[in-house]
């Protein structure tokens, strides 16, 4: 059985950048494995430019953003399998996989990165009645037949649900001569960012109707139409407000799920509101030498972000491998900190969740991000962030929304301050 030092699950924008962080800090037998044809993940179906904006101060389309970080891999000699799909992953990290060429096989690992990404909610999961007529598409399966295989799949298009790649293909299916009737949401709010709402809708005169949808679906072998109707606060239909839409597309834009069975298979503990791992401030899981980040460990909005995520997961991975006090700052820096326990995050009031959901005092750097999602729209309110009780850190936010992901910067001096803190609470507030 091979050995490799790290082998990354996944071969979109978090396993490449992880991959390359490793790389840079040491590791040299690195393995990437992708079920596809080809790395970059769902960038390749991305030609749409606003990508690269923080990462490389320019504006680049998805699959120029791919190329930069495909040519380092290239460049640094990192090895990978393509059309491999993994099978199992044990929990003493031995990886089964296969493809055409080694058939079925297996590997260990002295670290794992999963970086699988995540998956589209499918028609099933949102009880629509009707029947399954052709003509209804998860967004980014449109997105596929459009950008990569010149295929139209419809001329007369409705969009349930109002995440950031149905804002995306409501656009790109009008400059394509489709007619894009409306944009259906059922929350009071969108589920995109506010630019995406703008440059796609607004400047194409695409409606949005927000606590808004589909309660039919008509035709049989070809979509002829759907009936929305408008909800109320609970998601109800509301009896008279039903509108008729006739239509031979239906793209669905209802949510991402982190791709996590294999996750979930070598008994890594999940977050039942994000569906991706728990995680401390290495991005590591409960299981040791496994880490995770990009979308399988919680769904972005921004690709850079991604890649941010994953390079600190590629250089984590490499000072466990590196042994490197066990994934410790320096001893003289960990000498500092008196606690060497785990301080738990605790998301409140409008915060739906962090990551890293745990922090270890001896372990940060000298400043850790934290990440997390608002539940609701809000407007000229405070992010509060509290150690066991007593404020150490206010910022004000003009606007929250939960389409957008929020973070906070926690220093390490805050926690020498704190020497015993317990847990770190997080919450929205009035200003």
């Amino acid at each position: 059985m091979k050995e490799y030092d790290i082998v990354v699950i996944g071969g979109g924008p978090a396993g490449l950048a992880s991959a390359l962080a490793a790389k840079e800090n040491g590791i040299k037998d690195i393995l990437i494995l992708e079920r596809d044809r080809e790395l970059g993940g769902i960038l390749n179906q991305c030609i749409h430019n606003g990508f690269g904006l923080h990462t490389f101060k320019e504006e680049l389309t998805g699959p120029e953003y791919a190329a930069r970080y495909i040519e380092r891999v290239a460049d640094m000699k990192i090895s990978y399998k393509l059309h491999t799909m993994v099978l199992d992953i044990r929990p003493d990290k031995v990886i089964t996989a296969m493809n055409k060429e080694d058939g079925l096989f297996e590997i260990r690992a002295k670290a794992i990165i999963l970086a699988m990404g995540c998956r589209e909610r499918a028609r099933g999961a949102l009880n629509i009645p009707g029947y399954r007529p052709a003509g209804i598409f998860s967004a980014g399966t449109a997105q596929w037949l459009v950008n990569k295989e010149g295929y139209l799949p419809g001329r007369e298009v409705v969009i349930l649900g109002s995440g950031d790649i149905g804002l995306i293909m409501a656009r790109r299916m009008t400059l394509e001569g489709a007619k894009v009737k409306v944009v259906a949401e059922l929350m009071p709010y969108s589920g995109g960012l506010k630019r995406n709402i703008v440059q796609c809708l607004d400047d194409y005169g695409i409606p949005l109707k927000l606590a808004h949808t589909i309660i039919d679906i008509k035709g049989k072998k070809r979509l002829e139409g759907v009936t929305l109707a408008q909800v109320d606060e609970k998601g109800k239909p509301i009896l008279g407000t039903e509108e008729e839409y006739t239509c031979d597309t239906l793209l669905l834009s209802v949510g991402l799920i982190p791709e996590n069975e294999l996750s979930g298979g070598m008994d890594v503990a999940m977050n039942p509101v994000t569906s991706g791992p728990f995680v401390n401030e290495s991005l590591e899981t409960n299981i040791e030498g496994v880490f995770a980040c990009g979308n399988v460990l919680h769904v972005h909005d921004l690709v850079d972000f991604v890649s941010e995520e994953a390079a600190a997961a590629g250089k984590n991975a490499a000072k466990y491998v590196s042994n490197r006090s066990e994934n410790r700052v320096s001893a003289a820096n960990s000498e500092e900190i008196v606690q060497d326990t785990k301080v738990c995050l605790k998301p409140v009031n409008g915060v739906r969740y962090t990551v890293p959901s745990t922090i270890n005092p001896s372990r940060m750097e000298e400043n850790q991000i934290v990440r997390f999602r608002v539940g609701a729209v809000y407007k000229n309110k405070t992010i509060g962030v509290y150690f066991d009780g007593e404020e150490v850190l206010k910022r004000k936010r003009m606007v929250m929304a939960p389409g957008e992901m929020e973070e906070v910067k926690l220093s390490k001096t805050m926690f020498l301050s704190h020497p015993n803190v317990q847990s770190i609470t997080i919450q929205v507030e009035d200003v």
